[in-house]
C-alpha cells in the first residue's frame, strides 16, 4: 500500500498540470493513468491546440487566459522546449452569430486589442480565405497555437523532477473516502492519500458513479490536408494565414496554418456530437467524417482542399452549458472533481493546475472559478 498527500487521477493535460504544480510544491504526490504516455484515447492529443484571449463562450474566461499565457511562457522555459506559438487569430462569420459577438463582447469587456474586418479586407489580408461579402473577420494578434504533445511530456517531466510518482497503465476502479482520505483502488493494489483530484476527462462518471454529473462523452474528428496544388502553398505558411475559427449555418470549423510538412489542420468543433462510450467508440476515420470537414474548408479555403494525409479521432466530455467542472465532492471534500474541458480545455492547462493546486492544498485559490461549481446543475 502506497500513501501520499495528493493523488492524481487521469494524466490527460489537466492532470499532469495539476501533478507538476503540486510536485513543484513539495507536495508527496502520485499521478495514475490507464493508458501509456501521451496515449491517443482522450482530448490531450492531436498535435497543435488553438490559444485565444477574446473568448466568444464567455468574458468571464479572459482572466485565467491571462494567467494561462503567463503559464505556458513559464513552463517553455522550465522545459526549454517551444510550446506557444503566435500567429494571430481570425474569427470570421455573419456579424451577430455567436463567434462574432461574443468575441467582441470579451475583446470591448476586457480591452483587449483587435480589428474588425470586412469580407474584402480579410481576403485581402489573408488571401487563402474564401467568404462571403456579409461575413466579418475579428483578428487578435495575441492568437495562436500550443504544441499538444510536447505540453504534456514537459509537465510530466518537471513533475517526475520535482519528485512525483508517475504510473502509467495503471486503471482506476474505485475513488472512496476513508475517514480523512481517500482510498484508491486500481487493478494493480490501494494507493491512499489525504486528497484525490480526479481528472480522468471522458472516464470521470465511471470513476465517481455516486456522483451525479451530466457529463456526454462526444466523438471528434481532425484532419491534416495538402494543399490543393503547389501555389496555394505560400498562402496558406503562418506568415499569411493565421489560426481561425469559423462560423457558418453548418457549424464551427477551426484550422491552423501549414505546418514544417505542408500539412494545414481542420475540425469541425463539436463534428456530429456523436455521443460516445469512451471505451468502445469508432476510432477509425469515416468517409463521412472527410467529407464533413472537406466541405467547410473547400467552401472557405480551397487552396487547402488537396488530398487527406492524415486523421485522428479524439473525445470531447461535454457539460450541459459547455463550461467546465472545478470542484470538491459535495459530501466528500477530500475528492477534487475536474472537467475543464467541453471542447475547449486544453489551453487553460496552466491555470487549471495552478487551481487544483490551491484548492488541494490550502482549500481556497486567488482564480474566480465560481462559474464552474457542481451546484449549478441541481
Amino acid at each position: 500500500m502506497s500513501s501520499f498527500d495528493v493523488a492524481v487521477i487521469g494524466l490527460g493535460v489537466m492532470g499532469s498540470s495539476t501533478l507538476e504544480q503540486l510536485a513543484r510544491r513539495g507536495c508527496r504526490t502520485i499521478g495514475l493513468e490507464r493508458y501509456t504516455p501521451g496515449h491517443e484515447r482522450g482530448s490531450s492529443h492531436g498535435e497543435t491546440r488553438v490559444i485565444r484571449l477574446g473568448y466568444f463562450e464567455h468574458p468571464s474566461y479572459v482572466p485565467l487566459l491571462r494567467a494561462a499565457y503567463a503559464g505556458w511562457r513559464d513552463l517553455e522555459a522550465r522545459a526549454a522546449t517551444p510550446l506557444l506559438t503566435i500567429t494571430g487569430i481570425v474569427e470570421i462569420g455573419m456579424p451577430h452569430c455567436e463567434l462574432i459577438a461574443g468575441t467582441l463582447a470579451s475583446a470591448r469587456q476586457h480591452k483587449l486589442t483587435h480589428e474588425v474586418l470586412d469580407a474584402e479586407q480579410l481576403m485581402a489580408r489573408f488571401p487563402a480565405f474564401r467568404v462571403p461579402d456579409d461575413f466579418v473577420g475579428v483578428f487578435q494578434p495575441d492568437g495562436g497555437f500550443l504544441r499538444a504533445e510536447p505540453a504534456l511530456t514537459a509537465m510530466q517531466q518537471i513533475a517526475r523532477e520535482a519528485g512525483a510518482e508517475l504510473r502509467f497503465c495503471q486503471q482506476v476502479l474505485a475513488v472512496e473516502p476513508r475517514g480523512a482520505g481517500v482510498r484508491i483502488t486500481t487493478e494493480r493494489g490501494e494507493v491512499h492519500a489525504a486528497c484525490a483530484i480526479v481528472t480522468a476527462g471522458a472516464w470521470l462518471k465511471s470513476i465517481l458513479p455516486q456522483l451525479a454529473m451530466p457529463l456526454r462523452t462526444t466523438r471528434q474528428v481532425l484532419g491534416w490536408f495538402a494543399p490543393r496544388q503547389e501555389s496555394d502553398s505560400a498562402l496558406l505558411d503562418r506568415a499569411r494565414f493565421p489560426v481561425f475559427l469559423l462560423q457558418d449555418e453548418g457549424g464551427l470549423l477551426y484550422g491552423f496554418p501549414a505546418d514544417a510538412a505542408g500539412r494545414v489542420k481542420f475540425a469541425r468543433h463539436h463534428h456530429f456530437d456523436e455521443e460516445v462510450d469512451p471505451d468502445y467508440y469508432e476510432r477509425a476515420v469515416l468517409t463521412a467524417d472527410e467529407t464533413a470537414i472537406r466541405r467547410m474548408a473547400a467552401d472557405y479555403v480551397p487552396g487547402a482542399n488537396g488530398p487527406l494525409l492524415a486523421a485522428k479521432t479524439c473525445l470531447y466530455t461535454m457539460t450541459p452549458d459547455d463550461h467546465f467542472i472545478i470542484d470538491r465532492h459535495p459530501e466528500h471534500p477530500q475528492i477534487i472533481v475536474a472537467s475543464p474541458c467541453s471542447g475547449h480545455g486544453f489551453k487553460f492547462a496552466p491555470v487549471i493546475g495552478e487551481i487544483l493546486a490551491d484548492i488541494a492544498l490550502g482549500g481556497t485559490t486567488r482564480h474566480d472559478i465560481s462559474r464552474f461549481s457542481l451546484a449549478r446543475f441541481g
